[in-house]
């Protein structure tokens, strides 16, 4: 298998990992959910006070940061990003080493 095709399958696989990752902390999430309320409503445990809310209210709001890390942040900074800032570094480093040397030359030549 050539490099690209590989980094390419390694990219989806990552991508597959991620999703799924994500489908089982929704799955959770909603049994978790559902326990958490049926211990509460039904089972009697602390039922004089409706804490099941906050614990929910807290686990969608770790389920919506993993839903944005999948989505917004790993597609957006992925390795095409990498490769791409890479690349910019190495130019503007490889212009500013050119600069450099053409300073010199320069420097050089007007000293003589």
């Amino acid at each position: 298998m050539e490099a690209v095709q590989h980094e390419l399958y390694e990219y989806a696989r990552d991508r597959i990992k991620q999703k799924k990752g994500l489908f089982y902390h929704f799955i959770m999430l909603c049994l978790g959910s559902l326990f958490l309320i049926i211990a509460n409503k039904w089972l009697g445990l602390y039922s004089d006070k409706t804490w099941w809310t906050w614990a929910v209210t807290v686990w969608v709001f770790v389920f919506i940061l993993h839903v944005i890390k999948v989505f917004v942040i790993n597609n957006f900074m992925n390795k095409h990003w990498e490769r791409e800032q890479i690349d910019k570094l190495v130019l503007r480093q490889g212009n500013k080493i050119e600069k450099l040397k053409n300073d010199l030359e320069n420097s050089k030549s007007t000293a003589e």
